[in-house]
């Protein structure tokens, strides 16, 4: 059977198997180091922990405030315009919190780099799993919010762990990607941090995608984030089921399977280069 993994895409998987029993194995390490990663986020601050939720709670505050009130945009399919703000922004908030961090993951551990015991691709997954502590938080102000409008949890909302799942892939082979040039490139951090700030506003976070002329809508469905955001939309408002989004489904798992085979190739290829540059 030894030759049999010297095909290609059998060997592809014989390495992400590989991974995955790495991070069961480093389960340990990856929790030391998330714990750490919070604590130095945010416990050296008077406010401690809070300013996980201040920072975009007062974001979505101010924009429910410029939305409701300044342009007075009306309710989106009679549903209240805070709700409908909250439930893209919250996704989006992940998402682009954690690529930012995730991209600045290996330097910041830099002197992990030379101890050939740890596996290095495991370090985006601990900025990932931080964010995903302050996401799930939110999720639970979400339901708060959502409860307080007379609109409780159903089952569509069983949707969420599964879009959450999609934003880790998704977060995880593009921060291979961005964790490791990096390293070589640091300008590719400012570059994240334009990518991500550009973005936002062509992901209908704050904007309804209907808007957009029928024969430009492909070109916004191109953006892997929107199937993320709707599909947070689509279980906290529309009440549709992902599986519905017949062509926005597998071109999201198309694009998430290249991006993070991608990421795995390029990381492991420029790993032993890693010291040399740091």
């Amino acid at each position: 059977m030894g030759h049999v993994w010297n095909l290609p895409p059998l060997r592809l998987v014989k390495q992400f198997l590989e991974f995955f029993r790495d991070i069961i194995r480093n389960r340990a390490l990856i929790l030391t180091l998330t714990k750490r990663d919070i604590k130095a986020s945010y416990l050296g601050s008077f406010l401690g922990l809070l300013w996980a939720f201040l920072q975009p709670l007062v974001t979505i505050f101010v924009m429910w405030f410029v939305f409701q009130f300044g342009l007075r945009v009306p309710p989106v399919i009679d549903f209240p315009f805070s709700l409908w703000l909250v439930a893209g922004l919250i996704p989006w908030f992940f998402f682009s919190g954690a690529l930012i961090t995730a991209t600045y993951a290996v330097l910041e551990y830099s002197y992990l780099v030379k101890n050939i015991t740890v596996r290095l691709s495991i370090l985006p997954i601990v900025k990932i799993i931080s964010a995903l502590v302050v996401h799930v938080a939110m999720v639970l102000v979400v339901v708060v919010m959502f409860t307080c409008y007379r609109r409780p949890p159903d089952i569509y909302w069983l949707q969420l762990p599964y879009f959450v799942f999609c934003t880790v892939v998704l977060l995880l082979g593009l921060t291979w990607i961005t964790s490791s040039l990096v390293l070589f490139v640091r300008d590719v951090g400012q570059a994240v941090q334009v990518i991500v700030q550009l973005g936002f506003w062509c992901t209908p976070v704050v904007w309804n995608v209907k808007l957009v002329p029928p024969q430009y809508q492909w070109l916004i469905k191109l953006n892997p984030a929107l199937y993320i955001v709707e599909g947070f939309r689509d279980a906290l408002i529309y009440k549709i089921w992902f599986w519905d989004r017949f062509e926005q489904t597998p071109y999201f798992w198309s694009f998430t399977i290249v991006v993070f085979c991608f990421g795995a190739i390029l990381f492991k290829r420029l790993r032993p280069h890693f010291a040399d540059v740091i």
